[in-house]
């Protein structure tokens, strides 16, 4: 593998490791608390104890903070290699990010407020983050490795 000779991460980029990083962060605190969940014997009776919709909900929750931290933590290599596909995925993650967050929003049985700020954060880091990511030439100068 050749390393090209590129910018380093710096400057604006930071926030968006930043933001990879702390995402990164949750992901790996919620991957805890499902597995919490299923090793302590009280809440995996509790769980036993739902009806079949609600676990199958909660198994299919549980593959998307899965999913989610891998894409993250694969992500968060790339973007530390400086590989040329970030921009792209970056911009899917951020997209991703939003769409859970609306379905947080639309379907979380919590209070308005709360779901309201947990979708005000990724909408206004895709809202600021996917343009730059677009058409920055910093991003296209420092992405640069196959």
């Amino acid at each position: 593998m050749s390393v090209k000779p590129g910018e380093r991460i710096g400057g604006w980029l930071l926030a968006p490791l930043a933001w990879l990083l702390l995402a990164l962060f949750s992901a790996s605190l919620s991957l805890l608390i499902y597995a919490g969940a299923l090793l302590t014997p009280h809440m995996l009776d509790q769980l036993q104890s739902q009806s079949m919709s609600y676990i199958s909900l909660w198994a299919l929750s549980c593959l998307f903070a899965v999913a989610m931290w891998y894409y993250t933590l694969w992500l968060t290599i790339a973007f530390f290699k400086r590989r040329v596909l970030v921009p792209k995925h970056y911009i899917i993650w951020l997209l991703i990010s939003v769409l859970l967050a609306v379905k947080a929003f639309a379907f979380a049985p919590v209070a308005d407020t709360l779901a309201l700020r947990q979708l005000l954060f990724p909408l206004l880091a895709a809202a600021l983050l996917a343009p730059y990511f677009r058409r920055s030439q910093r991003v296209k100068h420092t992405f640069v490795n196959p």
